[in-house]
């Protein structure tokens, strides 16, 4: 009976073997020079017919030069992954932070999957920031604590700052931003690597420590496994403490305030720490503190009830918001904060533009949905369609989808606040962070501190989006299908929020620990 499961089990590790196997034989096999060309016209095609303002910061006759000039440098054939290096640089030209080139790495088998599941890579214990044109070290995981406050110079005898330039150009803010640029590619620079470089065993980095220059190889090394010790095994081994009913209640109540925190702080596994955090700083109750590290999970709305609840309670008089690193999310969670820092009724987004009547569908029915899905949608499609030709207008040649929530007249909150408004921004606050952040400047209800954000004052193309495998490289692209924007703009079109205060964290600030933008604004408030 079991000699057919054994067999089915063996076809089927086989076959994932052998599909691993193509997969990188794909990513290092040389493509043809017009099979490499018609991915180009593929790529421009897919932007020209689904991304709205495609031509919003790069005038047309540009970005055709850009994309025939791509077409006329592929002589040879190339392998993907130096197609990518070629191609990545020209869609960032687009100048729009949502259309991204995916990167293709090597994959592994589940024998080598379970192996490297045992072993870490030394250098992704390092946290790194860019300023003053240097690459430093800002945060060690690993146990070498010295290395914090170093500045990188090579790796594998190539200049960090060749690297670093590479990179830049290889993803686009909204705009003419460049405060984005900086910020991404020093959090994530050991991803830019990796993806440049491909699968590393070991690096050997040169760093700068004062006037100390010396060289540390970095390896794949073996994770440290938990030890017992002998108090923890005798205690498993003894039969478990019997527990009255009271305590046994006790404990249930506590895990189940546990599972509804980590649900309404949307706590992050990874680093152990939450989305959103509030608190009271300062000499009192007067200053509230609100760390939104990004717009993406848990019960948001609890959340900001609470916080909220609490700064009513206190009669606090200041509200700091910390958008630095916020990379965005849900609008809905946005709108929502929103009605809290208002005193006056709002619309919080305009009708979005698009270039279907069905957005929706042309996101979900795309070249890389699983068969499964493709099939789920084809049976829901009818009532898809209906939903999006109701939802969709056009208006002087232009089509608009309409979110009925959001573009709404809407009034504050009955607990909004009514004192001082301070947010913290920097390169890295960006999508949902910028929009925010412009109805906050706009109505001149918060004062900005840090430096320009890395989304558009003006808006973006997001909401939906829609994957794209272009047929020879396999390299997925990934666009925007809407324009999100507030009612307000700015001109010139093209930057982001700029701060009243423009601060720069040195790399002293980072070494002693300083956070300059809060301490400005505990100044400024206690002054």
């Amino acid at each position: 009976m079991m000699r057919p499961f054994c067999f089915i089990f063996l076809l089927m590790l086989l076959a994932s073997c052998n599909s691993v196997k193509k997969y990188n034989e794909q990513l290092t096999a040389s493509h043809a020079v017009e099979d490499l060309r018609n991915d180009v016209d593929k790529l421009y095609t897919q932007l020209k017919k689904h991304h709205p303002k495609l031509y919003q910061y790069t005038p047309k006759s540009d970005l055709d030069f850009k994309f025939d000039s791509l077409k006329t440098s592929i002589k040879l054939p190339l392998s993907t992954q130096e197609f990518y290096k070629k191609l990545a640089p020209v869609v960032a030209y687009v100048r729009q932070g949502h259309v991204s080139v995916g990167y293709t790495v090597k994959r592994f088998t589940k024998k080598e999957r379970k192996t490297l599941n045992k072993q870490k890579f030394e250098f992704y214990d390092l946290d790194f920031e860019y300023l003053e044109d240097k690459l430093w070290v800002v945060q060690n995981y690993g146990k070498d604590s010295t290395l914090v406050g170093s500045e990188v110079v090579s790796i594998d005898d190539e200049p960090v700052s060749k690297l670093i330039n590479t990179y830049k150009t290889r993803f686009a803010s909204d705009g003419y931003n460049t405060t984005l640029h900086d910020r991404y590619v020093s959090k994530g620079f050991a991803s830019f690597y990796v993806r440049d470089k491909g699968f590393l065993d070991s690096l050997k980095v040169t760093i700068k420590n004062k006037d100390s220059i010396f060289t540390k190889n970095f390896k794949r090394i073996l994770k440290e496994e938990k030890k017992e010790d002998s108090t923890s095994v005798k205690k498993a081994k003894t039969k478990p403490e019997n527990l009255t009913k009271q305590e046994k209640r006790q404990n249930r109540l506590s895990k189940r305030k546990k599972r509804k925190d980590d649900k309404k702080y949307g706590y992050l596994s990874k680093t152990k720490q939450y989305t959103r955090n509030f608190d009271f700083i300062g000499k009192d109750s007067t200053v509230a503190y609100m760390k939104i590290r990004s717009f993406t999970n848990g019960s948001y709305k609890k959340f900001y009830q609470e916080s909220f609840s609490k700064i009513d309670a206190a009669k606090s008089k200041h509200v700091i918001i910390d958008l630095r690193e916020n990379g965005g999310g849900r609008i809905a969670e946005i709108d929502h904060l929103y009605s809290f820092l208002t005193d006056k009724n709002y619309r919080f987004i305009n009708d979005s533009e698009v270039t279907s009547r069905i957005p929706f569908l042309k996101s979900f029915m795309t070249n890389t949905t699983p068969i499964g899905l493709k099939v789920l949608g084809c049976i829901v499609s009818p009532i898809m369609v209906v939903h999006n030709l109701l939802k969709t207008r056009k208006e002087d040649g232009k089509l608009y989808y309409r979110f009925n929530k959001h573009t709404k007249v809407k009034e504050p909150n009955t607990l909004s606040f009514k004192g001082n408004i301070f947010v913290l921004i920097n390169g890295n606050s960006f999508s949902a962070s910028s929009l925010i952040s412009t109805h906050l400047k706009a109505n001149k209800r918060a004062v900005f501190v840090g430096e320009e954000t890395g989304g558009a004052y003006n808006g973006t193309v997001a909401g939906v989006y829609r994957v794209y495998e272009l047929p020879t490289s396999k390299i997925k692209i990934r666009m925007g299908l809407m324009q999100i924007e507030a009612p307000q703009k700015q001109i010139p079109d093209g930057y982001g929020i700029k701060p009243d205060i423009e601060i720069t964290p040195t790399i002293e600030d980072i070494r002693q620990k300083r956070d300059v933008e809060l301490e400005w604004v505990l100044n400024d408030i206690y002054k």
